[in-house]
């Protein structure tokens, strides 16, 4: 298995050979074969090790064994403590879950603070199978049946093609020592259910098992690598990057075979999981919305928009001082504010004002409810919500729209429309120009 390990290394990772890498080590026997295959392949690594504390003097015992595993190394080792059953009810999820969690975390932690290029975990093709009974019995989409990946992002699992008792079995003819976890031998879990009662029923229908689950995983993996090719190939004529999040086209959506899959696939890492409801605002009315923790889906017109929906910008206010020439704001961006003879070309991203006008300091907002002005060129005052519905202003167009103050007074709303009380008129002769770029 060394040899087959470090040939391994070289054709699939190569990247590793290098790196500086931080090794997963519980205490069982697939961490402890994996940091003795690191170390026979002469790998440069550090190990780490997480307490549970779930199994009392058993959990201390596993840590003081991996200390003990990385002085023989001569290498360096992490040891964090964690509570996890309490972490478990504090975010309302199973201990498992919480495990998982807290664990990929610190090693996060660990390796942007410490600098490491990888992570290697110990999972193996066993793992991998009871991954996919797993989600096939909770549900999931296509990508939950392609199983472990063999890296994501930083963390690297380089045992996953071999099994078990292959691991198992290296183990004994080296001699290794390891721990063994009493938990494993409990079928409270349902991880440990399904490799005590379902996975030797299917081994005993199929011996080679494990053979034929990688051949249709790989099946799998390739179906979904077309499907995310024939998204990338529409992700272009179907989404539009905006300043609040992301649109999605319904009209040319509609057009295309297997829309719901589609959007599946373009929403699917943004939390949402009711996706009935997500499909049906394809016909929904105007402002009809799907929420997720993070984000919202909102039916605007022809398109469904994609926002954040936590906007922690609405309550802010900054000040434009009379001697300011130039002020960044951060939503925003740059205000430029100078003294000019005569009015030049008039956009959008820019407006003239006679200062004599103006009460300083004045303020930018957002706009909220009851919001009046008098729209540039027009007589009379309007509610800025009139004016956003005839403009047509989506959802979060409208919440991300600032307003330029004197006073209680709109001057500007920014990039939108200029208010008729402050127009020059012939008799000024301090005239100020404001920008935003």
């Amino acid at each position: 298995m060394e040899k087959s390990f470090k040939n391994l290394i070289k054709s699939d990772y190569p990247y590793i050979c290098g790196a500086k890498l931080l090794v997963a080590v519980s205490g069982g026997v697939d961490s402890v074969v994996l940091a003795h295959l690191c170390h026979s392949a002469k790998l440069d690594f550090a190990i780490a090790h997480c307490n549970f504390n779930l199994r009392a003097e058993e959990s201390d015992g596993d840590e003081k064994f991996v200390v003990d595993l990385a002085d023989s190394f001569e290498v360096e080792v992490f040891t964090e403590s964690f509570d996890t059953i309490a972490y478990a009810e504090n975010h309302g999820i199973s201990v498992q879950m919480a495990a998982r969690d807290l664990r990929y975390e610190w090693f996060s932690e660990l390796s942007s603070s410490i600098q490491f290029d990888y992570t290697l975990t110990a999972h193996h093709a066993n793992d991998n199978l009871e991954t996919f009974l797993i989600n096939l019995i909770r549900g999931t989409g296509p990508e939950g049946l392609t199983g472990i990946k063999k890296e994501r992002n930083e963390i690297v699992r380089p045992l996953l093609p071999y099994t078990r008792s292959e691991i198992e079995n290296f183990a004994r003819k080296k001699n290794y020592k390891w721990r063994e976890d009493s938990s494993n031998s409990l079928d409270k879990y349902m991880r440990n259910k399904i490799r005590h009662q379902i996975v030797p029923v299917m081994e005993e229908l199929n011996p080679q098992l494990l053979d034929s689950f990688a051949k249709t995983q790989a099946h799998l993996q390739e179906s979904m690598d077309l499907v995310e090719d024939y998204i990338s190939l529409l992700y272009p004529k179907l989404v539009q990057k905006d300043s609040y999040g992301y649109s999605i086209d319904i009209v040319f959506l509609k057009k295309v075979p297997n829309q719901k899959q589609i959007l599946y696939q373009l929403l699917k890492s943004f939390g949402f999981t009711e996706w009935n409801d997500v499909y049906d605002l394809m016909e929904a009315q105007t402002g009809k919305m799907v929420l997720s923790d993070t984000h919202r889906l909102i039916k605007d017109r022809e398109k469904l928009l994609l926002t954040e929906h936590n906007d922690k910008t609405s309550k802010k206010e900054y000040k434009l001082g009379k001697e300011e020439e130039l002020v960044m704001i951060p939503e925003m961006g740059t205000f430029h504010i100078s003294e000019v003879e005569k009015i030049d070309q008039v956009s959008k991203t820019c407006i003239y004002v006679p200062e004599r006008k103006l009460q300083f300091p004045l303020t930018i907002r957002k706009w909220k409810k009851g919001d009046f002005f008098h729209p540039f060129g027009m007589k009379g005052k309007k509610k800025l919500s009139d004016f956003f519905k005839d403009e047509k202003f989506s959802l979060p167009e409208k919440e991300h729209t600032w307003i330029l103050c004197s006073g209680e007074d709109i001057v500007w709303i920014i990039n939108h429309r200029a208010d008729n009380r402050f127009a020059v008129e012939k008799s000024d002769s301090r005239i100020l120009k404001i920008c935003i770029t």
